[in-house]
């Protein structure tokens, strides 16, 4: 009960500190951070600890499911090149210098150095995506940043695994690891593409039922745990997994489970990362108070050294990255290459784009208690994900307005082109029929036709659509008072709000039904 009690009281202090965040414009995770960091200083705090294995499994899968489902594969495909460089170059590199500054500036074992490396080498989708949704940046750019967050993980907890077991096994981890390390990749793609094809299979049997959201879970921590068993890449199954769905299962899904899928996934991913966040406030207490005076200072130092080491190299590799492609790029023209070769205000902007967040926390949560160093570790986890997130994180809108990046509005286009096409669609159904309610829904279709066509607001109400929502307030305002006065009962009521509820969504703005982070 006080486990239960405690995270209540953590939420509490998240759901406080999240209006802040929202009534000045700021990202959520960069509150969240300091929120976490402000947990750490007070003494009456609560412990929490959490097992280190479901820890990964806990945290990372659904916010990995969640993003890769928004993620599609011919968008990778598309931007193979500059994402090979992050998930694979970036976090090699970013993973090496760490390790050195571990051992130099430290002592630490190698094992334990590549370990610290791999944590807090790759950005995060969930913080990337919460600094980046309030900006229109180029839609090239902001999928490359989505890939990069999404296959990095991968790269990173491979890495972290072998370091792992070459900590606790010195001489015998790589020969008994190396085979599988080279199946986990693929055999990852494979295991979480079939667990798809399957949920696509067991779907239909439970849509229109609470059972279907039980499903999802089952399923995608199913993923997870059958791709670990596997020893397989548990990131790229869950990965594959998302994909796989976002593919196939749109058509095959209603409305109203989809609407139902997407506020529970969102709820639940949000969540987990106010969870995280104050966890790792919590731990980062337990460590403070093991350390005093000038051991205290030196792991701060390093702490602080870290996250610089974090930022620096990831921001000279991307520049250099940039440079080399601008320079060899003339090679690739008229040559069927559709390479993107950003421009060094876009490079910056990448570089600088590198916060830290819920994968980090996770694998610190992961380390085993007896782990050479944990605690240093640990601590300087949390110092990259905080700095991360508070230095890039709430100066990211000055570096755009500093780059003079001009906003993206071929989104706005292509909505308003598709708005049209279907709109089209509709008016050439009903071509065919005659009548009043023919013509009245003719007539709405052409309204909501003309309205598609402006680009610059393509998803707000036509007249027709305020009308309704007039007439719909009116509704609510009568059902109230027939409950009020005891003319109804609650089970009829709820009954009414539902269908007024999904009237209502019918008839709201396209834009008014994204739901915000905060």
């Amino acid at each position: 009960m006080a486990v239960f009690e405690n995270m209540l009281v953590l939420l509490v202090v998240a759901l406080l500190l999240l209006q802040v965040s929202r009534r000045f414009s700021l990202p959520y995770p960069a509150m969240l951070a300091l929120a976490g960091s402000a947990l750490a200083a007070l003494p009456w705090a609560p412990q929490l600890s959490i097992d280190p294995q479901l820890a990964l499994a806990l945290f990372i899968a659904p916010a990995l499911f969640d993003s890769a489902y928004d993620t599609a594969p011919r968008e990778l495909r598309r931007n193979w090149l500059p994402l090979l460089s992050l998930v694979l170059v970036a976090v090699l590199l970013t993973t090496a210098a760490v390790a050195w500054v571990g051992v130099v500036w430290v002592g630490l074992p190698i094992a334990a150095a590549i370990t610290l490396g791999a944590i807090v080498a790759p950005p995060d989708a969930v913080a990337s995506a919460a600094v980046m949704q309030r900006f229109r940046l180029p839609r090239r750019t902001v999928s490359i940043l989505n890939g990069e967050s999404l296959l990095n993980d991968a790269v990173a907890l491979l890495v972290f695994g072998a370091a792992v077991s070459a900590a606790a096994a010195p001489g015998r981890w790589f020969a008994e690891s190396a085979p599988m390390l080279l199946l986990a990749i693929p055999g990852a793609a494979l295991a979480g593409y079939a667990m798809g094809r399957l949920y696509i299979r067991l779907a239909p049997a439970v849509a229109g039922t609470m059972s279907s959201t039980i499903l999802e879970f089952v399923m995608t921590f199913g993923t997870w745990i059958v791709a670990e068993h596997l020893e397989l890449s548990s990131i790229i199954a869950v990965v594959a997994f998302g994909m796989t769905i976002a593919r196939f299962i749109p058509s095959r899904s209603t409305p109203r489970d989809r609407v139902h899928s997407y506020s529970v996934w969102n709820a639940v991913v949000f969540i987990l990362n106010v969870l995280a966040f104050m966890i790792m406030g919590l731990q980062a207490r337990v460590i403070l108070t093991r350390l005093e005076g000038p051991e205290l200072i030196d792991n701060l130092q390093f702490a602080a050294i870290v996250l610089a080491v974090v930022i620096v190299v990831r921001l000279l590799w991307v520049m250099l990255y940039g440079v080399m492609l601008r320079a060899v790029s003339h090679r690739f023209k008229g040559k069927g290459f559709d390479i993107p070769v950003p421009s060094g205000r876009v490079s910056f902007l990448v570089g600088w784009a590198g916060m830290r967040g819920l994968v980090t926390l996770a694998t610190a949560f992961a380390l085993p208690e007896d782990f050479p160093r944990r605690d240093l570790i640990v601590l300087s986890a949390f110092a990259v994900v905080l700095g991360t997130l508070v230095v890039q994180g709430l100066t990211i809108k000055l570096v755009i307005k500093l780059l003079r990046i001009a906003p993206d509005h071929s989104l706005a286009k292509e909505i308003s082109a598709a708005r049209t096409a279907v709109m089209d669609a509709a008016l050439c159904a009903l071509d065919s029929h005659q009548g009043e309610a023919a013509a009245a829904v003719r007539q709405e279709y052409q309204s909501a036709r003309e309205q598609a066509t402006d680009q610059s607001k393509p998803q707000t109400q036509t007249e027709h659509d305020r009308m309704r929502m007039l007439a719909i307030q009116a509704q609510r305002r009568v059902l109230h008072e027939l409950r009020d006065s005891g003319k109804i009962s609650d089970d009829a009521y709820h009954r009414m709000e539902e269908e007024l509820d999904w009237a209502e969504l019918n008839a709201a703005a396209a834009e008014d039904l994204k739901m915000l982070s905060v």
